[in-house]
């Protein structure tokens, strides 16, 4: 196997007496049921739930790490203090560790976003470098992360697909952006979607991030306006059947 670190990822280490009920109220997923060797795809939102940081998390013993957009890990502490008040929580980035990805390391954990994306897991670093193409292959299945392809306080959690992508838990009880997320899951509401189509066909007014290299656009189109032939086969699915209920 070649080298598998995604030099672009960083990892925080959440720890203290109250780590994971502290990330469970701030959170979209269920952090105090994260097992061993299990990980989550989250995110935290503005209170009208919208995408300020996406991230991964991992449980190691009663630690929390956090497998972040590298360029963004050191606004991502400093926001996650600024929600941690008294609480006993250390908030520290693992200089240690390094998150790894590659397609056929079978005896590793799939992402936990969609199988197809292949597998990932903890480790120190290597040598090689996998991000590049990790990205050219997470964008060919149309899933996106970080804050040049979600924005930052600008979209919608449910409007990137966060659903369809195991990126929220509707049972968990509150957190930041809950609400609006909730309603408009519960009157299914989601009426744009994040898809990336071919740059020559993109749409100005639509765009939220060009990316040349691999002749793509990335936007936010409605629903009723995407062709479903035009869709990774996971979204058209998940959409034609939202539609039918």
């Amino acid at each position: 196997m070649t080298g598998t670190t995604l030099s672009d990822r960083a990892i925080l280490r959440i720890s203290g007496d109250d780590a994971k009920p502290f990330l469970q109220g701030l959170l979209t997923r269920d952090v105090l049921g994260l097992k061993a060797d299990e990980s989550r795809w989250t995110a935290l939102l503005t209170p009208q739930g919208k995408a300020l940081f996406d991230f991964i998390l991992w449980a190691d013993g009663e630690d929390i790490l956090i497998d972040c957009e590298g360029a963004q890990a050191e606004a991502l502490a400093k926001r996650l203090t600024i929600y941690r008040l008294r609480r006993k929580v250390a908030i520290v980035k693992e200089e240690g560790l390094a998150v790894h990805w590659a397609l056929d390391a079978e005896d590793k954990p799939l992402d936990p976003r969609l199988d197809a994306l292949g597998h990932r897991w903890i480790a120190p670093a290597d040598d090689g470098d996998a991000s590049t193409a990790f990205r050219a292959h997470r964008l060919a299945l149309g899933v996106f992360e970080g804050m040049g392809e979600l924005g930052q306080d600008q979209i919608l959690w449910l409007e990137t697909n966060a659903a369809e992508l195991c990126g929220v838990d509707y049972d968990k009880g509150c957190y930041i952006g809950q609400e609006n997320t909730a309603r408009m899951h519960y009157r299914n509401k989601v009426n744009r979607r994040l898809v990336a189509v071919p740059l020559a066909e993109a749409d100005e007014k639509r765009q939220k991030a060009a990316l040349p290299d691999l002749g793509l656009s990335i936007e936010l189109r409605r629903v009723e306006d995407m062709a479903p032939a035009t869709l990774p086969g996971w979204l058209a699915g998940a959409i034609a059947e939202q539609a039918a209920e």
